[in-house]
């Protein structure tokens, strides 16, 4: 619920002129806190104000977590090839800004032999993949113990009961708690209003994954919740032409990156921090 000092900042924003919009955004409860009803609403107003600025209708979905399910990735070391078509296809699915960029997803290029990430080059050019080299694509790990959502002043980002992270965009209030607090650098930013122009947008979004961020809110990945909860694959897997990425519910013993946890050597990123993360690397 508001507390007082948040009510006051409400009040004083409505001095200052705020739109009746602007008002009902902030006056809104907290996702988890409200009803069927009030998410129509909610939906209904984010929808119009997207057709308002980009002069596109969407389609808004709020896809439930799966009972159940616990979503993971097992990414092979051995096989990525550092081609980023992970990165470009996640921008283009979740509408990230293109100017200034934000990605979730980046891909750090290592020497074969040493596993320093401090000294790999997420910048690399030029052909891959390169002799001697090999790349680790880095995201979101979607922690089971994340460090992010406890320093959260105002519970805008939380953990599903699918295992997936995520952030509510009319919540945040743009401390970057959150970022100082995530190991992995996956959160991102938006320091100015984000560029995007209307034959690039996704219309097919949801209130907890894709839809448009505004400026001052931190975002990052979410699985794809609005494609992974109603049966798809993320876009990155998708995209990947190597076959690099394997998704599914780690919950499911037979699925794919059940089967690779199960059997292969794997290993997670920062273990020792004790995160719990659902990203898993191996070399086959």
């Amino acid at each position: 619920k508001l507390t007082a000092g948040v009510a006051a900042a409400g009040v004083a924003a409505t001095q200052s002129g705020c739109s009746t919009t602007g008002m009902d955004k902030f006056f809104q409860d907290h996702y988890k806190e409200m009803t069927a009803e009030e998410k129509e609403k909610v939906f209904a107003r984010i929808s119009e104000d997207t057709k308002k600025k980009y002069n596109v209708d969407i389609n808004l979905k709020d896809p439930p977590p799966v009972p159940g399910a616990r979503f993971a990735f097992a990414i092979s070391l051995s096989v990525c090839n550092g081609n980023r078509a992970c990165v470009h296809a996640c921008v283009e699915e979740n509408n990230q800004s293109r100017d200034p960029a934000v990605q979730y997803i980046k891909v750090i290029e290592l020497d074969r032999g040493t596993f320093n990430l401090e000294e790999g080059d997420a910048y690399y050019e030029g052909e891959v993949p390169k002799k001697d080299k090999f790349y680790l694509p880095m995201q979101c790990n979607q922690c089971d113990n994340p460090p992010c959502t406890k320093v959260c002043p105002v519970e805008a980002t939380w953990k599903e009961d699918d295992g997936i992270v995520v952030i509510d965009y009319d919540w945040c209030i743009g401390c970057r708690y959150c970022m100082a607090a995530c190991p992995y650098d996956a959160r991102r930013f938006n320091f100015k209003e984000p560029e995007l122009q209307r034959s690039e947008i996704n219309t097919n979004q949801s209130y907890l994954s894709n839809r448009v961020r505004p400026q001052g809110v931190v975002e990052k990945c979410h699985f794809c919740l609005h494609r992974t909860r109603l049966g798809a694959m993320p876009a990155c897997m998708e995209a990947c032409p190597t076959g690099a990425r394997k998704f599914g519910n780690i919950a499911d013993p037979n699925s794919d990156v059940a089967q690779i946890v199960q059997n292969k050597r794997v290993f997670v990123l920062k273990e020792e921090l004790g995160t719990i993360p659902n990203i898993y690397y191996y070399f086959d």
